[in-house]
């Protein structure tokens, strides 16, 4: 259970990047009021949290109906995983994880950014359901091991809303340099992750089996 937990802790720390949506929050948000700040940092996580929930519940069986197995799930994961995790590490943005340009210039148009791009793609990007559908995969027929992935999510999520609104702090205390440090030990961490991912779908997928 303890290395289910650290897994699924780190996978969507990495993915959901609550320090990469701090720094957006704090950009997107300057030179508004404090408790209207604080009110779209709520909003953001409580919807991010029921998009990440729903696909932690439902995700599964959507790709059974679409006639996608686990084996499939777990390597195309990890590769998503993999690319991701390679972003973080040489410090690139994609829209796995973030937003892009044209979204951006977008949300800055925007009175009210929790929606978007705060709770989606920031907080429950691609990457983030990806995990998820996967981590529950993973997880398969153990309620014990769901009820510790979902409880991650929240954890998560909890952990992107604290940050959102101690991000002005945060942001000066870390810097743009340590944030990319934090950022980059995660992003390693997360492609042996990937890595593991697609190891164990190749091996379920019975294509290297020996006759």
């Amino acid at each position: 259970m303890l290395e289910i937990a650290i897994v699924a802790l780190t996978t969507l720390f990495a993915t959901v990047g609550p320090l990469d949506v701090a720094a957006v929050f704090a950009g997107l948000t300057a030179g508004m009021p404090k408790q209207r700040r604080q009110h779209m940092a709520i909003r953001a996580a409580l919807i991010a949290g029921i998009i990440l929930i729903i696909f932690a519940l439902v995700g599964e069986m959507l790709l059974a109906s679409l006639g996608i197995s686990i084996a499939a799930l777990r390597t195309a994961g990890g590769i998503l995983l993999l690319l991701i995790g390679m972003d973080m590490v040489f410090a690139r943005h994609s829209g796995g994880t973030s937003t892009t340009d044209e979204e951006e210039a977008e949300a800055k148009a925007r009175q009210d950014i929790s929606v978007f791009p705060l709770a989606t793609p920031l907080m429950a990007g691609p990457g983030a359901m990806g995990a998820t559908i996967l981590l529950m995969a993973n997880a398969e027929g153990n309620y014990a091991l769901q009820a510790i992935v979902i409880g991650s999510i929240v954890i998560i999520i909890g952990l992107a809303l604290l940050m959102c609104l101690l991000s002005t702090q945060l942001e000066r205390l870390l810097g743009t340099t340590g944030m990319q440090v934090v950022g980059r030990i995660m992003g390693v961490l997360l492609s042996a992750l990937a890595v593991q991912f697609i190891f164990d779908g190749i091996a379920q997928s019975g294509l290297l089996a020996t006759s």
